[in-house]
This record gives C-alpha cells, sequence and structure tokens, in this order.
C-alpha cells in the first residue's frame, strides 16, 4: 500500500491517548493512518478528531488536530496516509 506523508506529531497526552498532529496534507475521519518514529510503527483509522475541543470530520494543511490513538506516539513521529 502507498503512504504519503500528511503530518507530524506535536504533542501526546498519555492520561487520554491523544496525539497532538500538526497536518501538512487533509486528513478525514475513516482515513487510516500510519504513525512512524524511532521508536513507533502504529496503522489505524481514524475514529475521531478535534480542533480546540470541537469535533471535526476533515482538517486541512496547516491546521493542528487531535486524534484519539490506541498506542503510545512520541513527538516528531511522522504520520502517513495509507491509500
Amino acid at each position: 500500500m502507498a503512504e504519503q506523508q500528511i503530518g507530524v506529531v506535536n504533542e501526546f497526552f498519555a492520561h487520554i491517548n491523544v496525539a497532538g498532529v500538526e497536518l501538512s496534507d487533509t486528513m478525514r475521519v475513516g482515513d487510516t493512518i500510519h504513525i512512524k518514529g524511532h521508536t513507533t510503527d502504529l496503522e489505524q483509522i481514524v475514529d475521531s478528531m478535534q480542533i480546540e475541543h470541537d469535533q471535526v470530520q476533515e482538517a486541512a494543511a496547516g491546521q493542528a488536530v487531535g486524534i484519539k490513538v490506541k498506542d503510545r506516539v512520541r513527538h516528531g513521529d511522522q504520520v502517513f496516509k495509507v491509500t
């Protein structure tokens, strides 16, 4: 499967398993993403996404979003959309 980089993790909130992602391309709820880093290798479907605590279905390049993740991610991890 092909992958396209769409962002980078800039924060991780462990107590709620949410990653803060700075986007460089569009991401939608339902997209399959792959988060890769030095010790991170996580693939999942985006189930929920928020901007400033408001639920959104889509976010564009330049926006910072919070997404629920199923495992720990780290600052600097790269976020790819699986196509």
